[in-house]
């Protein structure tokens, strides 16, 4: 039989078109203990969306492999598990993202005695240690380049100066900036505020600041949504050609895919992204001394560690230090 990462792959690209309600043929053998685990990992362990699209891609890769070598799943060792992760082409990054997945499922699955053992709770993977995000930071002058790029007079270009003025100012990720309603931009004593739903269930509260408010409400006007109801999505999808918004909220992928070609079209690097801000507003704030519990509170991060990734002022140093290297070539 076949096996080797190009023919599974083609099995995931087949697989991959079912919905995570429809358990692949290997889980279906085990019996209706296996379906239902399937059915309750997904719909009850993995309340957000990325984290759930991720295993699903992850676990059914990984099923796609074990029918190729035809391993049902209580026959799987960690030996298997071995073979499978020296095989797998992912980062190591992916590979442990990968290896969670397999340690949640099969955890279940011994907990609803379909298989003996957790064949993925003693796998090991090679040791990673990052020190530093992979995002790269977008420059101030590059933001003020992208924003004054943007068509002057038109909806859409309004509603995007506002988003790129939310990433600027508030370091909110794309996915909590495309959940905003118009009642999460609120007056409280004296300013105004913008109220952010983040992964994990967490919430946030920032205050607006003077020039921010300034776009922002220069595109609620120009859209007439200063007395939308309070469940009205406040960024929405546009139809750029007759210069006019929908009814519908944008999408995280939405925002991302705005902030791409955006960037393009103003001849910015093509390897920044919607986190490129995020990364600028935490370097900003590194750069100016500001204590690393503030910026943890600003950017919602459990654990500082993280809130450190963000940080590039020590690779400035380090450039400097390389300058000085007296070696001719």
């Amino acid at each position: 039989m076949a096996t080797g990462f190009p023919v599974i792959l083609e099995r995931c690209l087949a697989v991959s078109r079912t919905t995570n309600n429809d358990a692949p043929a290997l889980v279906r053998q085990c019996g209706p203990a296996a379906e239902t685990a399937w059915h309750d990992f997904f719909s009850g362990q993995l309340p957000n969306d990325h984290t759930r699209a991720a295993y699903t891609h992850a676990l059914r890769r990984f099923l796609a492999w074990c029918e190729g070598m035809g391993k049902p799943l209580p026959a799987v060792m960690a030996g298997d598990v071995g073979d499978y992760f020296r095989e797998h082409p992912g980062s190591t990054s992916t590979k442990k993202q990968h290896l969670a997945a397999l340690r949640r499922f099969f955890n279940l699955l011994v907990e609803r005695h379909v298989c003996l053992i957790n064949p993925a709770a003693v796998a090991q993977l090679e040791r990673l240690t990052i020190v530093e995000g992979k995002t790269p930071q977008i420059t101030p002058s590059q933001i003020h380049k992208l924003l004054e790029s943007l068509p002057p007079g038109k909806l859409a270009g309004l509603r995007d100066r506002a988003i790129i003025g939310i990433l600027s100012f508030t370091g909110a990720r794309a996915g909590a900036v495309a959940k905003l309603r118009h009642q999460d931009l609120y007056y409280v004593d004296t300013q105004w505020m913008l109220h952010f739903d983040e992964k994990g269930g967490k919430s946030r509260e920032i205050p607006v600041r003077h020039d921010l408010e300034r776009v922002l409400f220069e595109y609620v006007d120009a859209a007439g949504l200063r007395d939308a109801g309070g469940k009205v999505p406040l960024l929405r999808t546009a139809v750029r050609k007759e210069n006019r918004l929908t009814d519908r909220g944008m999408t995280a992928n939405d925002v991302c895919r705005m902030v791409k070609r955006r960037l393009k079209r103003a001849g910015l690097p093509a390897n920044l992204s919607a986190h490129s801000f995020r990364v600028a507003v935490a370097t900003d704030l590194f750069d100016q001394g500001v204590d690393t519990k503030d910026i943890q509170q600003l950017l919602g991060h459990s654990d500082p560690r993280t809130t450190r990734l963000y940080d590039r002022t020590d690779r400035k140093v380090t450039r400097n230090l390389v300058e000085r290297i007296r070696i001719a070539i």
